[in-house]
């Protein structure tokens, strides 16, 4: 399965991305606002790559990763979550910093909330974010996401301390 954009092509992520994806998903700068990154070692994006990767072929997959890919080549990652009720999902993303300020994410955002809404009846797809990821908002209200709840509590793993979430969401 595949989405495309005028720029970009979202595929399923797979184990040959394993260096591409460390590129990003390993390196401090790139992720110093997530909760999850960045991952200490090859070894660790392995892992959670493999995990990923999994999911694919789940018949009730927890989450559906895209790879980010812009001729041809893996920039990011962009994902699906399906934790909460059936009609309902969180998008999340990484890009590479090389990548940066070009449109990319709105662009990837946009494909895939599409995809959510047409194919997996998707009505409400939410955001969080760093309270100082201002290019992370930024992508949500380019999204037309709206700002529902500013005082959450998060851990970055890069950070000691205690963080503000925001979490955006949009409903169709």
């Amino acid at each position: 399965m595949e989405i495309t954009t005028p720029r970009l092509t979202l595929r399923p992520v797979r184990m040959s991305d394993l260096h591409t994806t460390h590129a990003y998903a390993g390196h401090l700068e790139n992720t110093r606002f997530m909760m999850y990154l960045p991952y200490a070692s090859i070894e660790e994006t392995e892992e959670v790559l493999r995990e990923a990767v999994d999911q694919w072929q789940s018949d009730a997959p927890e989450r559906l990763e895209f790879a980010i890919c812009l001729g041809g080549v893996h920039i990011g990652g962009i994902t699906l979550y399906f934790q909460g009720a059936p009609d309902e999902a969180e998008l999340g993303w990484v890009l590479h910093r090389d990548h940066w300020r070009r449109g990319y994410v709105t662009e990837a955002a946009r494909a895939l909330m599409d995809y959510a809404r047409q194919e997996r009846g998707i009505r409400r797809i939410f955001a969080c974010c760093d309270s100082e990821n201002a290019a992370s908002r930024g992508v949500m209200e380019k999204l037309g996401m709206q700002l529902v709840k500013s005082d959450g509590r998060r851990h970055n793993r890069s950070m000691a301390e205690e963080r503000i979430e925001l979490t955006y969401e949009i409903r169709y």
